[in-house]
């Protein structure tokens, strides 16, 4: 069998001759080429881990000379998305050289300054502190990645001895290091004194691999792992159960959701006592199989080993004492339950931070949690946006996986408290953070805007997403709803959006859309009760069935959405904000509008008696009062229309200007006009305003507030 249709059992093999060849003689497109394909594969690597690089030669542009070039991911890359802008390229010999000027092992952190010096080219993305670790080893193609099967022998208690004889001598090693010029130093002395070897583990990190060419790299690269891998399959179960077997059964699936739904919200107030996070829930067989073992309590409290997955998921998890079937409706009941391994575990944060912080330490950081994990149920992450918090979860997984691999084969060891510390407090990591762009307004907030697949829900929807919310879509027409979601999840990315199919006249859809809130984030923050229908007939037409509708879908429909998002804002104690788009009609008398004015009215109304119940829960409910919204919007459907045309003795066509002309300021409104509107009394400039109505109609003067 030749080695391109090689079938591997644990790795992905993606390569591509056709494609491949489209790229013959472009090293650097080849890189990139092969580094997606690599990073299109969770079990190679996670996101934003490891890194790639090539080595060619290319013209000097100041003395024409042929120079040798090294292209890698740069700082803060992610593989499997790389593209050109995200390659850093330096001279190889200037890189090399840095040997000179390097102070030693204490003087670490100014080496990466000093990168600088060594750029080819000036649109290069910064260097990252791999850099010279691929530097200073020959080959011309580097991969070094995190897969779970190499650091599970990594991680083991003598992984050295594992490595050698799995590998024949093939493979070297060197022991744990914070990455770094010396790290590298310690690479190309590695191959020094083993001319030959295809590959390095480092310690407790993961696994350096190569080639003379990017197609070499890649099959190396396989090859290696899938025997990791396959020697980890072949030993589970040989000492004995995996995790020492199963300690308790989980839930049913149907109730580890309700579970989590139900526990969900309360875990996020907890866990935003100092910054608004975004949650997400996993309860995937892996996860579970580990949260029920005799062994968690023994391995949970060590933590990662990997510095990328420790970065993202901090020392340690929380282990929750709750029972898979523990009634969980008593919310102060739960809290008190909970407030004491919440406290437990901040003081234990702060221990760590005191025992080990220097004297030049950044000041601690949220001493909250990261991962909490849930015997029988599942694990909960929490993050500042939910990308963050899903990647927590694939890193903790991650974990697991190495955790299981090492107990299969040996012992697991974790980093040592200390080296774990000046990870997470390194400096560099901290000039990265202070460089990361400053949270938007709704950053670390969830919304739930009902009716938002279309007109004025799906411009206020867009406007949350932009100022850094992330948003629950919902709409009763599947078709129109799976439309709109697409559209956000191209524009905006899978993690900024969830869809909940939602008739707020149908209270199982209701709860079932907050369920889909709290599972996709957490809980939610911030609800627009934007969905309506309008009806306009005289008093004489005016049939039971239509005022029904109008009342059911405008006020009841109000009011069984916020009570039900009340219910969770209450679970998270944090506030929130309800925003009802409401009308001047709730305020103005007209002709053939005793329905739909008389439903505004109430829900306006509504609105106030909302306000005046919630301020002490420091719940916000404010009104939008738009008028004439005719862009992309449903409400002129079904004779709306034409009905006001009648009223006003105008053409349906006619009505955009008629209602233009009889503002004060002449306009025409849109739907962004009421998103920012929305956007002014959530953004947080107003965050003391309660019980108020924003008009938005260009000026109606009968429509004023008095």
């Amino acid at each position: 069998m030749s080695i391109s249709t090689k079938q591997f059992k644990h790795v992905s093999y993606l390569w591509d001759d056709e494609k491949a060849a489209a790229l013959a003689g472009d090293e650097v497109a080849l890189l990139i080429y092969r580094s997606n394909l690599l990073g299109a594969d969770l079990r190679l690597t996670n996101y934003g881990g490891g890194n790639t690089s090539c080595k060619t030669k290319a013209k000097d542009p100041l003395t024409g000379q042929e120079v040798e070039v090294m292209w890698i991911k740069g700082s803060g890359g992610d593989i499997g998305t790389l593209k050109k802008s995200g390659l850093a390229a330096l001279y190889v010999d200037r890189l090399r050289s840095l040997t000179n000027v390097y102070r030693g092992i204490e003087h670490e952190d100014e080496m990466v300054e000093l990168f600088n010096h060594s750029i080819f080219d000036l649109a290069s993305k910064a260097p990252s502190i791999d850099t010279p670790l691929h530097g200073f080893l020959p080959f011309k193609h580097i991969d070094h990645l995190h897969p779970d099967a190499a650091i599970a022998i990594a991680a083991a208690k003598d992984g050295e001895k594992i490595t050698q004889e799995l590998f024949g001598g093939t493979i070297g090693w060197v022991g744990w290091q914070r990455p770094g010029f010396d790290l590298g130093l310690q690479l190309k002395q590695c191959l020094d004194e083993n001319p030959g070897i295809r590959g390095i583990m480092l310690g407790s990190h993961g696994l350096f691999t190569w080639g003379d060419t990017a197609y070499e790299s890649y099959i190396n690269t396989l090859e290696v792992i899938e025997q990791c891998a396959e020697y980890l399959e072949q030993n589970y179960g040989k000492k004995g159960p995996v995790f020492s077997g199963q300690k308790i059964e989980s839930a049913t699936e149907e109730n580890r959701k309700k579970q989590a739904v139900a526990l969900a919200p309360i875990l996020r107030g907890f866990c935003s006592s100092q910054t608004k996070m975004i949650g997400h829930f996993t309860d995937d067989a892996r996860v579970l199989e580990y949260i029920n073992s005799n062994d968690l309590e023994r391995l949970a409290p060590m933590g990662t080993s990997c510095p990328d997955h420790f970065l993202r998921t901090k020392i340690s998890p929380l282990v929750l004492t709750l029972g898979a079937g523990d009634d969980l409706g008593d919310t102060a009941s739960i809290k008190e339950k909970l407030t004491p391994a919440f406290e437990e575990y901040r003081k234990m944060y702060g221990d760590y931070y005191n025992t080990c912080k220097h004297a030049n330490s950044p000041a601690i950081r949220d001493a909250n949690p990261v991962v909490i994990l849930y015997p029988g149920v599942g694990m909960f992450t929490f993050a500042k946006d939910k990308q963050t918090a899903r990647v927590a979860a694939e890193f903790y997984l991650n974990a697991i996986n190495v955790m299981k691999g090492a107990e299969a084969i040996s012992e697991y060891t974790s980093l040592p408290r200390q080296e774990a510390f000046d990870i997470e407090y390194w400096l560099l990591e901290e000039a990265k953070l202070q460089r990361m762009p400053k949270p938007k307004a709704l950053s670390g907030r969830v919304a739930l805007v009902t009716g938002s697949a279309g007109g004025i829900g799906k411009a206020i929807a867009k406007k949350f997403i932009e100022e850094g919310a992330v948003v629950v879509l919902n709409d009763m027409n599947a078709e129109r709803l799976a439309a709109a979601g697409d559209e956000f999840k191209s524009q905006y990315g899978k993690d900024s959006v969830a869809t909940a199919i939602l008739d707020v006249t149908n209270q199982d859809q209701i709860d079932q859309a907050f369920a889909e809130a709290v599972l996709a984030f957490g809980g939610v923050d911030l609800i627009v009760n934007n969905a309506g229908i309008s009806i306009s007939k005289t008093i004489g037409d005016h049939e039971e069935k239509d005022w029904d509708l109008l009342y059911d879908v405008l006020v009841k429909g109000q009011f069984f959405v916020t009570q039900a998002a009340v219910a969770i804002m209450k679970k998270q104690d944090n506030g929130g904000d309800i925003i009802n788009i409401v009308s001047k009609n709730a305020l103005v008398s007209g002709p053939n509008n005793a329905g739909y004015g008389s439903a505004k009215a109430a829900q306006l109304h509504l609105s106030r008696l909302n306000a005046a119940e919630l301020g002490a829960d420091k719940i916000r409910v404010n009104v939008v009062n738009p008028d004439a919204v005719i862009s992309d919007s449903n409400i002129w459907a079904g004779g709306w229309a034409e009905g006001r045309a009648k009223a006003y003795g105008v053409t349906v066509d006619e009505l955009p200007a008629y209602y233009a002309k009889r503002t004060l300021l002449n306009e025409v409104i849109l739907p962004i006009d009421i998103a920012n509107a929305c956007f002014a009394f959530a953004g947080g400039l107003l965050s003391k305003s309660t019980g108020n109505v924003l008009n938005v109609d260009g000026g109606v003067a009968t429509a004023f507030v008095r």
